[in-house]
């Protein structure tokens, strides 16, 4: 097809992708063209805007590295990972709602047993954190793989970090036959995401702040039951209704209680959705 114009190069667009072997990927591609095409002639894009939607777009990639995902950044901070996430764990009722993942997960963290410190010579008041895993029905989920990382009180994660040789402030345990765990680590405190970047460049054009609320991620896997990819969120903070990633969930706020000797816990359950079964 020669004679294209604003009015037919969509449906030409389209044609392209009819033979795409994929179903799934046809579906996808097939209306992100529309939706794509749709948008520029809402906002009648002008060559200039979308050469600059380009750089940033651009620069964003280049900002990624092993210790920096802009892109999941960006993601995050225009609502499109929470909106996936919450699209895709509609749990039943008494399940722990899941939540963004967030870039600073990292394979490989260390293992610890019950009590030892996670946080590692993070800075930090002291922190004892307690809970339990379990299922709808209540039963005890025995030797989950917990998997919990957090910022310092710096407000920063050790892969931001260039002066430490190990990690700090994240781990690996497994909870006990009574599907309980606790350890040790520092209290949670707010902290910007990193805003040095395209994605922090968009937030201060958008008259936004960079803050997220205080909180621990954790990633919980056992067989028969789905991962749950979740945070805990620390009551009062400032940042709670207006978490530059909007992932707050009411369900996932809790209390962190200041002991008379001057340390702090945490107790909080988690309850994950059994897997299932294929029919």
């Amino acid at each position: 097809m020669r004679n294209l114009d604003q009015y037919n190069i969509t449906q030409a667009v389209l044609a392209r992708l009819a033979n795409t072997p994929d179903p799934r990927l046809k579906q996808i591609m097939t209306s992100l063209v529309q939706h794509l095409h749709a948008f520029a002639r809402e906002v009648k894009l002008t060559e200039a805007e979308w050469m600059k939607g380009i750089e940033f777009l651009t620069a964003t990639g280049h900002k990624c590295d092993q210790q920096r995902q802009e892109f999941i950044l960006l993601s995050d901070t225009l609502g499109l990972s929470m909106l996936t996430v919450a699209m895709n764990n509609d749990k039943p009722a008494g399940c722990t709602e899941a939540t963004v993942f967030g870039p600073f997960h990292v394979e490989g963290a260390p293992h610890y047993e019950h009590g030892d410190d996670v946080a590692n010579g993070a800075s930090g008041e002291p922190c004892l954190v307690r809970g339990s895993v379990r299922g709808i029905q209540g039963e005890p989920i025995a030797n989950a793989v917990i998997d919990v990382w957090q910022a310092d009180a710096e407000g920063s994660y050790d892969v931001q970090r260039t002066d430490l040789e190990h990690a700090q402030a994240r781990g690996v345990l497994r909870s006990g036959a009574d599907g309980r765990f606790h350890f040790q680590s520092v209290v949670a405190e707010s902290y910007p995401i990193p805003d040095d970047g395209p994605v922090g460049d968009m937030l201060r054009a958008t008259a936004r702040h960079p803050w997220r609320p205080a909180h621990l991620h954790f990633m919980i896997q056992a067989p028969g039951y789905e991962t749950l990819v979740t945070h805990v969120f620390r009551d009062g903070d400032a940042y709670l209704d207006s978490d530059a990633v909007f992932g707050v969930r009411q369900s996932l706020v809790a209390d962190w209680v200041k002991q008379p000797d001057g340390t702090t816990t945490l107790d909080f359950d988690f309850v994950l959705n059994p897997v299932k079964k294929s029919t």
